[in-house]
């Protein structure tokens, strides 16, 4: 049942944001008489829509919820307090809510009125499933994921700067997907220099994340495509110059510019990220070029990569390799990882990694 609850929080991520996707299902006798999810911020929350459907069968049932039900009102009730006035006998947690306002709270008020509550059923799964928001709501600051293809060789584009199409269309497809579930998707210039990326999402009820180019010295002209599509997202570009008359041309195009801390001559990627979970933005998918990976890497500042490898080899000297600027001297110095999740699409491997101090899922 807690599997179930977890399915269908799924169909939440990418629209519930700044909320966490959470999942319920409401089990009497064995048998489902009630099951929701939480599907758009300032919407009712999985355990109203399960509580609907179940009716008045939610009472003496038990319940299986991927979250802590909350115990504060914001936009919605209470949902340990709609639980309490059901009748549930029963309630199973997949994880603790981590969020200060509520962190144990909920949990209180289901046992203070005499409710059964079992934590930790499924608990790394449920904690996998909201990694953006555990991270921003106890650290403030997104969580970053690293997206790449790759050929077998290790090239991210040939000598010539060519890189399309590495990776099949099933892998691409996906990325969208990723994009669509992100709150910002992050480049740098020297790849909107090189590609004119749009940075929208190609699936259908897709949903924009905001776009953010690292521009130190804004080099980002005002005819790029990102400025002048059709958007419900918003692009910003992050810098550390006093151009004004840059500033104002890009300002006039659509784009918001934003002034960061400077680290060795280049936007302090760290001081960037900081303002954008000051923002709201939980989750900051990376993806390109090799300066920006290289400087996120060195920085401790990625929290997830996604590489997608594709069965071709470049071959011999040159070509773009992930991570631009100085490497380690020594393997024992490695940015050591834990891998996750291998995935197929058609002939591409998808590799997820943490760093190996992370906590993996599953």
């Amino acid at each position: 049942m807690m599997r179930r609850a977890l399915a269908l929080a799924r169909r939440g991520i990418g629209r519930t944001s700044p909320n966490p996707a959470v999942g319920c299902v409401i089990v009497r006798d064995g048998v489902i008489v009630g099951e929701g999810w939480h599907r758009k911020a300032g919407t009712p929350h999985a355990e109203a829509h399960a509580l609907r459907q179940a009716a008045g069968q939610a009472r003496g049932a038990d319940v299986y919820v991927t979250l802590e039900p909350c115990s504060h009102y914001g936009k919605t009730p209470p949902c340990a307090d709609a639980l309490v006035a059901a009748g549930v006998a029963r309630v199973f947690v997949g994880m603790v809510d981590p969020n200060p306002k509520v962190c144990g709270r909920g949990i209180g008020r289901l046992e203070a009125a005499g409710i059964e509550v079992t934590t930790g059923l499924l608990e790394n799964e449920s904690h996998f499933l909201n990694e953006p928001f555990i991270k921003h709501v106890t650290t403030g600051m997104p969580f970053v994921i690293l997206k790449s293809a790759l050929t077998l060789d290790g090239k991210t584009a040939t000598s010539s700067g060519d890189s399309r199409w590495i990776t099949n269309e099933k892998s691409r497809h996906y990325v969208h997907r990723l994009r669509a579930a992100v709150d910002a998707v992050m480049v740098g210039i020297g790849t909107v220099l090189a590609d004119d990326p749009q940075l929208t999402v190609r699936i259908p009820r897709g949903r924009d994340p905001l776009r953010v180019v690292v521009d130190s010295t804004l080099r980002l002209p005002g005819t790029a495509r990102m400025l002048s599509q059709e958007s419900t997202s918003a692009t910003l570009v992050a810098t550390i110059s006093g151009d004004e008359a840059r500033c104002a041309l890009l300002c006039s195009a659509g784009a918001e510019v934003v002034r960061c801390a400077s680290r060795d001559g280049q936007v302090d990627l760290k001081d960037l990220l900081t303002r954008l979970g000051a923002r709201g933005v939980q989750s900051v998918l990376l993806e390109g070029g090799s300066t920006l990976a290289g400087e996120a890497l060195r920085a401790g500042l990625i929290d997830k990569f996604v590489l997608f490898y594709a069965p071709k080899l470049l071959g011999g000297e040159g070509g773009v390799g992930l991570f631009g600027g100085q490497s380690v001297m020594r393997m024992d110095e490695a940015f050591r990882l834990k891998t996750g999740a291998v995935r197929r699409f058609g002939d591409d491997i998808m590799v997820e990694a943490y760093p190996e101090e992370a906590c993996l899922p599953g």
